[in-house]
């Protein structure tokens, strides 16, 4: 498609309201109808990996505790609470001062004003709304006192009870997000937030609905702004001099974490530009022509491609030319690197857009909290970290000591969501950022790869009065998710945001909005989107999906969604709201990641406490490397085939009602495969289920293999191994992503959680000649000491080269091909899958690190065990099958002594080697 210039402001920014208010109503409907340490974050493992979050025990429910938040405001008339029994009066005491204390069993304040509370029921509606309060007492406020709730939530609230004689029974603060929501949600979800142009003149407007006062520090000046009693936003609407001036809001508040009134300075949530290291807010036009790259408004994307079909290489903007010495010494870790058409990077990455692959992912590349991004500021190792021995601790000591001050981190950390990273701009202080950002896209399009980012709304980097906390300084308690005790959550790791709540959810709506039209965006992965209501997903599609090219300068309906759904936390199993988890987003058109098939290949799971144990392709049974975790001959036997299963329920797309014959000879559908205690297929349509064989979290593809594999594997089958694992991805129905570097067995020296590692185990290297990163020391001892007793003997004998390295490249490459340039790779729907593709040989007696799949005109024998197998196909007896064209003239030697035999229908594939053959005519 040819990209186009977007509307003028005005009109964008009144369709960008009208999309929000839709989007913002039609979340608060379907919650009301019934029903990784990344700068600190650990990798995000699947449910059955992670233990359910609750709150603090209720123990102290009764007691007089104002340090709590135990009484939930949920609408303008209804108080949840499980306060003390037998209390005579219960009532809502409110304080613009913020002067109400307890001491003991008495409460004092001298303005407090008093909202009364009499005993009522939670409505089906209201428990539909808060699953999780649905044992709650409800308290109704008098009808009296309900036109003074908006003036009493602009201060402190406490919910007291009170027995006859006057004791004071319990006392607590009290959560107001489900309040302000009824109050000011409605009329607050079509109000253009941050800086909008009109006519030349700038209005900056922030929602602030509990704050005594804001105003704008701009420049040398303080401006008072207004507010809009009606929708709880501040605004101010200034010269058209301010445009390109520094701001921020000092915003009057009660802060609970704080237990006064504050004021608080602090940058804009709907920033669209920012100072260096996030110090203020610019007053930017996104639509200013100074801000488009040469060629912006008309160069020629590449084909979209749907889902379904997609092929992601997962790639740190860092990484990919931190350490490329083809790339411009200025544009090395940065965004103009993609600008480099001769470094290693982008020429391996048009070899990939050339066989196949369609989509780029880049890890968080909005404002992150954790790097400094003035470069004369950012730390280095001080060590000579070539020099040390392959197995040496020290190199990951020389890089802790610097890891919180130098240029690397993964980026799971937001500070501000709508601006692109600083410290990956040649300058970060100003509208450079917004430049090169949309020169990467630019260039990366033009080199034939659709760009998706990476996206984090389920947390924030912190909370409270934490100077990297926009949101809660702003409108303290509603951003944030809070447990039973008014505490915030913290099941990703970080402050959870609580994207139930409407004004948040419109955030993430208006966000991803504004990076698909404002730079051309083509796919956003959410992280963690599990935490997220499926109503929020739902309300980005539909968003995104009113965009288009005459009007918005995209198409919406192309971009693709996905992310991880996995299940757990203080949400889990649908606890506050129907989550965006695996089961639930099938059949929606957004794809969640699938760990089903990825565990069987690899073998075990991500937190073993013996790295060694085997799967299908690293030698279980068929290659056994001696750990006793592995099981007996018999136990690996029968944990391979059901491996094998699990796998063939990837290859269909992970499909719940697929129906094929098991490995114990039982008839089973994809939903009937056990994946650790859940169903293995959940997907209703292909598409729904992304499968991968490794990514940014845990160990590379290739450090698992080094920890699984027999430790005497020669390099040659450790490659062909590696090839074998991605091709599971990269063949199955559906989407499939890769981490970047993988097709050349890219090692982060057994690092499983590389978050904060530094670019000495991250950085990719291109050039064979440069190695594939592994025996660089020790991985960093916080996420891997207990694992160094395995990894160092690993790391002075394990080796790969050139050969290895470029050759499985090549042949991944070949397969690409083939998935791309055959039909029956890319089946529309379920019904398709299940009349094109079957496993002909599956049953009691399949071979043990085999599997046979027939599709169409095609069969794929992916062969992992180290010796040629034989697979007769009876119903292919008689008919004509060559190995396929792209392998028989491709780069791998191996796969091309693969044979078939028509009289017998046999296909004779060599050991560790995927073939596809191809029926002839």
């Amino acid at each position: 498609m040819t990209s186009r210039r977007p509307a003028p402001a005005a009109r964008r920014t009144a369709r960008a309201g009208r999309i929000a208010a839709l989007t913002v109503t039609a979340l608060a409907a379907t919650l009301l109808t019934p029903l990784d340490a990344r700068a600190g974050i650990p990798a995000a493992p699947p449910a059955e990996a992670r233990p359910a979050q609750t709150a603090r025990p209720a123990d102290a429910a009764a007691a007089v505790d104002l340090d709590t938040s135990r009484a939930v405001w949920i609408d303008r008339s209804t108080v949840a609470w499980n306060g003390a029994e037998g209390a005579a009066a219960t009532q809502l005491l409110a304080s613009r001062t913020g002067s109400i204390t307890a001491d003991g069993a008495t409460l004092s304040g001298g303005d407090r004003q008093a909202l009364r509370l009499t005993p009522t029921t939670l409505s089906a509606a209201q428990r539909a709304a808060h699953p999780h309060l649905k044992e709650y007492a409800a308290w109704s406020l008098a009808p009296r006192d309900r036109h003074r709730v908006r003036d009493a939530l602009r201060g402190q609230v406490v919910a007291a009870q009170r027995a006859a004689d006057g004791t004071l029974l319990a006392a607590t603060g009290v959560q107001t997000a489900g309040v302000l929501d009824d109050l000011y949600a409605d009329r607050a979800a079509g109000a253009g937030l941050g800086p909008v142009f009109r006519d030349g003149r700038p209005t900056l407007s922030v929602w602030a609905p509990t704050a005594q006062r804001v105003a704008l520090e701009i420049g040398d000046r303080t401006v008072r702004m207004r507010r809009d009693d009606a929708t709880g936003v501040w605004s101010v609407t200034g010269p058209a001099s301010w445009k390109g001036r520094a701001y921020r809001y000092a915003v009057t508040v009660w802060a609970p974490t704080a237990g006064e009134v504050v004021t608080n300075t602090v940058t804009d949530p709907y920033s669209v530009a920012l100072t260096t290291d996030s110090e203020r807010s610019l007053v930017v036009d996104l639509d200013d022509r100074a801000l488009a790259p040469r060629g912006w408004d008309h160069y020629r994307k590449p084909a979209a491609v749907p889902l379904r079909d997609a092929q992601i290489q997962e790639l740190h903007i860092r990484d990919f030319s931190v350490a490329d010495p083809t790339a411009e010494p200025d544009h090395r870790g940065t965004y103009l690197a993609f600008t480099d058409r001769h470094s290693d990077g982008s020429r391996h990455l048009r070899e990939l857009a050339a066989a196949g692959t369609s989509y780029v992912h880049l890890l968080p590349a909005f404002d992150i909290a954790t790097i400094p991004e003035d470069r004369s500021g950012q730390a280095t190792p001080d060590c000579d970290l070539a020099a040390l021995p392959a197995d040496s601790g020290e190199q990951q000591e020389c890089v802790a000591r610097t890891a919180a001050q130098d240029a690397f981190n993964w980026g799971y950390d937001p500070y501000h969501y709508t601006v692109p990273e600083g410290s990956y701009a040649t300058d970060p202080d100003g509208t450079r950022r917004t430049v090169e950002f949309r020169e990467m896209v630019k260039s990366l399009n033009e080199d034939g790869l659709r760009v998706v980012m990476d996206v984090v709304y389920n947390h924030t980097a912190a909370s409270g009065q934490a100077r990297t906390s926009v949101l809660d300084r702003i409108v303290p308690g509603y951003y944030q998710r809070l447990l039973a005790d008014g505490s915030v959550a913290d099941s990703t790791c970080c402050a959870g945001t609580a994207t139930e709540n409407a004004m948040m959810g419109k955030l993430v709506v208006d966000s991803i909005v504004t990076w698909a039209r404002e730079y051309k965006v083509d796919g956003f992965r959410f992280d963690l989107m599990g935490h997220h209501p499926k109503a929020n997903i739902l309300a980005v599609r539909k968003a995104l999906d009113a965009l288009t090219p005459a009007e918005d300068g995209v198409d919406g309906s192309r971009i693709v969604l996905y992310g991880e759904g996995w299940n757990f936390g203080e949400v889990a199993d649908d606890a506050r709201f129907v989550q965006a988890t695996q089961r639930n987003m099938a059949g929606t058109g957004i794809a969640t990641f699938s760990d089903r098939a990825r565990d069987a290949v690899r073998g075990g799971g991500p937190f073993d406490a013996d790295p060694g144990v085997q799967g299908f392709a690293s030698g279980l049974y068929t290659d056994p490397n001696g750990s006793a975790d592995n099981g007996t001959p018999a136990e690996q036997k029968a944990r391979l085939l059901h491996y094998q299963d699990l796998i063939k329920v990837g290859l269909t797309g992970n499909l719940a009602d697929y129906a094929f014959t098991d490995t114990t000879g039982r008839r089973v559908t994809g939903a009937g495969v056990d994946y650790n205690g859940a169903p293995a297929g959940y997907a209703a349509a292909p598409g729904d289920a992304l499968a991968y064989a490794d990514a940014h979290d845990n160990e590379s593809l290739f450090d698992a293999l080094a920890f699984k594999l027999p430790a005497d594997t020669s390099a040659d089958d450790r490659a062909r191994m590696q090839v074998l694992a991605l091709a599971t991805a990269a063949l199955s129905q559906g989407p499939a992503l890769s981490q970047a570097g993988t097709d050349l067995l890219r090692s982060k020296s057994l690092d499983r959680n590389s978050y904060d590692s530094g670019d000495w185990f991250n950085a990719v290297h291109w050039n064979c000649a440069d190695g594939n990163g592994f025996g660089r020391g020790l991985p960093p001892a916080a996420d891997n000491r207990d694992k160094w007793p395995y990894a160092a003997p690993l790391l002075n004998t394990v080796r790969v080269g050139c050969p290895q390295i470029t050759g499985a490249s090549a042949a991944y490459r070949d397969l690409l091909r083939i998935r791309t340039g055959e039909e029956d790779f890319s089946l529309a729907t379920a019904a398709r899958v299940r009349s094109r593709l079957s496993f002909p040989l599956s049953g009691r007696d399949e071979t043990p690190g085999v599997i046979t799949m027939r599709l169409g005109g095609l069969v794929v024998v992916f062969n992992a065990t180290p010796e040629r197998q034989e697979q007769r196909v009876d119903a292919a007896a008689g008919t004509g099958y060559r190995l396929h064209p792209v392998q028989a003239a491709g780069a791998d030697a191996v796969v091309k002594g693969a044979s078939y035999t028509a009289g017998t229908g046999t296909f004779t594939v060599p050991g560790r080697t995927v073939a596809v053959f191809r029926r002839a005519g």
